[in-house]
């Protein structure tokens, strides 16, 4: 059965890519094929395996996210920060870099970064000579970072599966924070490097910035209310760690659920009167959401016939121990060329970690960060959601089919090699 789940999730990815059909479509109806006619469960004891906690927290969050989205307050922040960075063109790459982490970061996901930026920094490059190459990474790696800070939208994700996967709540934020900080400052390094060598070869002088207009008041409270939201849902973790024995911070940190809170500021930004609900309500990212949870279905039953307890001590005994974070690392790179970090590698690879932690003695965040960065690193194949977002915006700046190829020979190969030498640099600390 061990081989039929594998070889499910395997049919799911090549079914998804070759008929564009949501991966998660797939996943349920092999759940049910394989849990009912394979595993001799009931109907209703597949639906229950549907990873409910992860859709509400989902839907919850992206919901309020949307509000900024709706009512065009993302948008113009980003216009304000590109034209306050004009100044300074040998560090462009890192100002388009953070401009797209901080945009990620209040909300606005992975795919809303990737979409909304890339027209502007693909018709950049042209008017500064600023390399397509290091250009689409500086949007990749600014969206994926402020992604998966622990209040955003893969952040929240990735401590959903943890937790799922039998780590425990304190240490789901510790381990996102983590992985936060790695896929944060891993690309200031490479960036900055960059930057450094190739001070001269920018140019912004022939370039008109025009100045944005301010933020209207619906705006203004928007971003307002976001950063009020990340407050209340760091500031009891954070001081639950710096004050573990204290009674009252320890109620108040199992009681904080991001979900729940951010339902309370959908309804404040709703009386208020931030956005059109159905507007906001439409921007939800459904078809992750199908992904995720389809996806997670299929996991579910592999974790009830042992599948990853056999992958782990496969690992552990068939693999060199100082050669397991590489592998791991190289495994979700080669599936996330082709399949979603948040809808595949991520659900797929999570549960293991805590097994192979204590079988190999790895730190399990440690392996959290390699598979992440693994994902995140041949995220911008063109085979890929983030690779062909790029391609689509790129039709009025630059050659489709040249982007193409320096996506594929280029883009990803320095992600996967940047990626691997930070993961050595990691072994070396952790």
């Amino acid at each position: 059965m061990t081989l039929y789940i594998l070889a499910a999730i395997v049919v799911c990815i090549i079914l998804g890519y070759v008929t564009k059909i949501n991966i998660g479509l797939f996943a349920i109806a092999f759940s049910y094929l394989i849990g009912c006619f394979g595993m001799g469960m009931q109907a209703n004891e597949v639906i229950e395996l549907w990873p409910l906690k992860i859709f509400f927290v989902i839907f919850a969050v992206t919901l309020f996210y949307n509000f900024p989205l709706a009512n065009g307050a993302l948008e113009k922040l980003t216009s304000h920060l590109i034209y306050k960075c004009r100044h300074f063109p040998s560090l462009l790459p890192l100002v388009i870099y953070l401009v797209s982490t901080i945009i990620s970061g209040l909300g606005a996901g992975y795919y809303t970064v990737i979409a909304t930026m890339a027209p502007m920094v693909l018709s950049l490059c042209k008017r500064t000579h600023l390399s397509i190459v290091i250009a689409t990474l500086s949007i990749n790696y600014g969206a994926l970072a402020g992604a998966n800070f622990v209040t955003s939208q893969s952040g929240v994700i990735f401590r959903e599966l943890m937790r799922g996967s039998g780590v425990a709540n304190d240490n789901t934020f510790t381990y996102a924070l983590g992985v936060f900080v790695v896929t944060f400052l891993m690309p200031v390094v490479l960036l900055g490097i960059y930057s450094f060598v190739n001070t001269n070869e920018i140019n912004t002088q022939d370039q008109v910035v025009t100045k944005p207009e301010p933020l209207d008041t619906q705006q203004r409270q928007s971003i307002t209310l976001i950063f009020i939201m990340v407050a209340v849902i760091l500031v009891f973790p954070i001081l639950n760690l710096l004050m573990p024995e204290t009674p009252a911070l320890q109620f108040l940190n199992h009681r904080i659920d991001i979900g729940f809170i951010a339902t309370i500021f959908v309804l404040i930004s709703l009386v208020l009167k931030l956005g059109d609900e159905r507007a906001v309500i439409a921007l939800i990212p459904w078809n992750t959401l199908i992904m995720i949870c389809g996806m997670g279905m299929l996991i579910s039953l592999g974790v009830e016939i042992g599948v990853v307890y056999q992958l782990t001590e496969w690992l552990s005994t068939n693999v060199p121990i100082w050669i397991i974070p590489i592998l791991i690392f190289v495994i979700s790179a080669i599936m996330s060329i082709f399949a979603s970090t948040l809808g595949v590698v991520a659900p797929t690879l999570f549960p293991i970690v805590p097994p192979l932690a204590i079988a190999s003695g790895w730190s399990p965040l440690l392996l959290f960060i390699c598979i992440v960065l693994g994902a995140q690193s041949s995220s911008l194949s063109p085979f890929s959601s983030g690779g062909s977002l790029i391609l689509g915006a790129s039709q009025v700046a630059v050659d489709t089919k040249k982007l193409f190829n320096t996506l594929l020979l280029q883009a990803v190969p320095i992600g996967v090699g940047a990626g691997i030498i930070a993961v050595i640099a990691i072994q070396l600390i952790l």
